[in-house]
């Protein structure tokens, strides 16, 4: 029998249901494993057994009384530690926050609970939702490799998941921090429409380029959480007005006649030949499914990611206007660099960088006119070595980002979903991009690939 870490969060919540495993359980479970490769991962910041466990017991008794909570009923599942928790510390991968209790709930923990999942733990994450990890939280390991990176400021989300000590983790992407770990560690990450989830009681980065997300290990697994969680917030005046649909009604639709771009011109230099061939041949399994596959008639942005930098530097600044002259000892040099980078940018600097946003908008609008999604790289190699990432210069690291900070810059959903392995065993991933408000497309076209293929289906060797 498959053991219940291993399990996908679809199968775990529909055991649930049935009422063949109980939430006590499962979550008892999966603390355990939490708690015996805490060291071995440095996935987590904060366990929290005692609020999983009642939360599991009100599970078992709601179920009982022949009631269920929700689409994610006794569902283990994790959060990045930027997002607050009443009674909890939320460090955001700062020193200097250690003690920093949440007196409410964010609003997603909130819609979280509703739904019946078990927030076992909050994971790891960059310092400042951007930097570098820093002690005493140090950096999540990638369970394909330990010598190889774990991924953007959302690591430990992608790890977490990928290592089976959680179903699922809320996870957020400013620059490619959900699509980099879900590409590294061989899991499904979305970055919904900017907006679609709430950003209430998150720490912020940089307002107008945060993306709430979710990392799991498939698709489906990804709809059953935005169900819970995506919709308008009065908290957060910046989410989008229209309701959430039902993101699971068509997952199991056929994508017969999707129109899917390849924006060629901008895969030509800088994507390893392994990478081109296994995003090829995902593109192979999409014809046969049905889909129509052609150039998409996209020029490459040579600026994009440095005005995405300028913007996002501005944005830092800003956060961290108090606390960086009162700690200013204790931040690393990455964030203390952006931070004093986004102080000296001249006004008029800025402002060709959001007039190139703007742009950008237009133009890949404009592309997409006649295309329903796009096919790109999540990063354009396969996942780099730990030693790598930390001796990266400017130009190598603005690279990294050259697929993913483009559609955050837009605020266009994209899902980033295993598509083969290198090798030596590592994963390969492919990004989709859709319209603004088409993650059901997204989902759909997925959980396609992904019935077809089983490449989610993966798992790590060494944990």
């Amino acid at each position: 029998m498959t053991p219940l870490h291993e399990l996908s969060l679809a199968e775990i919540a529909q055991r649930l249901r049935e009422g063949d495993v109980t939430a006590r359980v499962v979550t008892g479970q999966i603390l355990d494993r939490a708690q015996a490769l805490s060291a071995r991962t440095n996935a987590f910041i904060t366990l929290l057994p005692e609020r999983a466990l009642a939360a599991a017991d009100r599970a078992d008794a709601a179920r009982a009384a022949g009631r269920l909570l929700g689409p994610l009923h006794g569902v283990p599942i994790t959060v990045k530690d930027m997002f607050d928790i009443a009674g909890v510390a939320t460090t955001a991968g700062m020193p200097s926050r250690i003690d920093h209790v949440a007196t409410q709930n964010a609003t997603i923990i909130e819609r979280l609970d509703a739904a019946g999942a078990i927030i076992i733990g909050k994971v790891n994450l960059a310092e400042g939702v951007f930097g570098k990890y820093l002690p005493p939280f140090n950096e999540p390991l990638n369970p394909w490799s330990l010598e190889h990176w774990g991924g953007a400021s959302s690591g430990g989300s992608g790890v977490s998941v990928a290592a089976g000590l959680g179903y699922g983790s809320m996870a957020s992407d400013t620059g490619g921090s959900i699509r980099m770990p879900s590409a590294v560690n061989g899991v499904t990450g979305l970055k919904p429409t900017w907006g679609r989830i709430s950003r209430h009681g998150a720490f912020e980065l940089a307002a107008l380029l945060d993306h709430v997300g979710i990392i799991a290990r498939s698709a489906e697994d990804v709809a059953l959480m935005l169900q819970a969680v995506a919709g308008p917030d009065p908290k957060d005046p910046t989410t989008l007005a229209r309701p959430a649909p039902d993101y699971r009604v068509a997952l199991d639709e056929p994508v017969s006649g999707l129109r899917i771009g390849v924006p060629r011109q901008w895969l030509a230099h800088g994507v390893e030949t392994g990478l081109l061939d296994a995003i090829e041949t995902a593109l192979a399994v999409f014809s046969r499914l049905g889909a129509t596959i052609s150039d998409a008639a996209l020029a490459p942005e040579p600026e994009l990611v440095d005005r995405w930098y300028d913007i996002c530097t501005a944005h830092v600044a800003l956060v961290h206007e108090e606390s960086f002259m009162r700690h200013r000892d204790s931040y690393s040099e990455p964030l203390a660099l952006a931070i004093e980078t986004g102080r000296s940018l001249s006004s008029d600097r800025l402002q060709r960088a959001y007039r190139y946003r703007s742009e950008f908008s237009g133009r890949l609008a404009h592309g997409m006119m006649h295309l329903d999604l796009l096919a790109v790289p999540a990063i354009p190699t396969a996942p780099p070595t730990r030693r790598a990432v930390e001796t990266m210069d400017n130009e190598t690291m603005f690279a990294l980002h050259r697929f993913t900070s483009p559609f955050s810059m837009a605020g266009v959903p994209t899902l980033t979903l295993p598509c083969g392995l290198t090798p030596q065993g590592l994963p390969y991933a492919l990004q989709l991009v859709a319209k603004p408000l088409a993650e059901p497309l997204l989902l759909r076209a997925a959980r396609a690939f992904q019935k077809e293929t089983g490449h989610h289906q993966r798992r790590p060797g060494l944990l």
